[in-house]
């Protein structure tokens, strides 16, 4: 099995920002026995974005991605991964209700923006987000599956090994 990592966000490639999630998740992969052959990043352009899913889910079994999850109009990595696979997002009503406390307990108002992280493909697992509010996912199709993980370290590497890591395990042999 074999898989490839896609960091999204221009300001990794502007260097604002240094990429340790693909390090992290390598060590992670390669301790499943999972075959890292291919990690790239990709500013946040929905073509680009496309284009480089679109050859990633080509040539690997699995293709994890972080960053681009979030409330903002630049954050498009869901909606390219749903359009790659030509899937319909839909609202996952516990996970806004989770947004939506996550901003109560902050005591910070929710503007409507932040409702289109409870949004995804449908049939994915959803993967709750206890560090932040954008929750990742994975989704199966035709025999590929695609990871989708929030940016920040502080939230990607505990999501990743709480609940990705046991989610790639059900299916390995390694």
């Amino acid at each position: 099995m074999n898989a490839e990592i896609i960091a999204v966000g221009t300001e990794l490639l502007l260097g604002d920002i240094l990429n340790t999630n693909a390090q992290f998740i390598s060590k992670e992969l390669s301790a499943l026995g999972i075959d890292v052959f291919y990690q790239s990043v990709i500013g946040d352009n929905p073509e680009r974005l496309e284009n480089t899913l679109r050859t990633a889910i080509k040539r690997a079994d699995i293709v994890i991605t972080t960053g681009g999850l979030g409330p903002t109009c630049d954050d498009v990595t869901k909606e390219a991964g749903a359009k790659l696979l030509s899937l319909k997002l839909i609202e996952d009503k516990e996970t806004l209700d989770m947004i939506t406390e996550f901003f109560k307990r902050l005591n910070r108002k929710m503007t409507d923006n932040n409702k289109k992280q409870a949004l995804f493909p449908e049939g994915a697992v959803i993967f709750r987000n206890d560090n932040g509010t954008a929750p990742g996912f994975a989704v199966e199709k035709d025999g590929k599956t695609l990871i989708m993980l929030p940016g920040p370290p502080i939230e990607m590497e505990p999501m990743f090994i709480n609940l990705v890591k046991p989610y790639l395990m059900r299916n390995s042999n390694e």
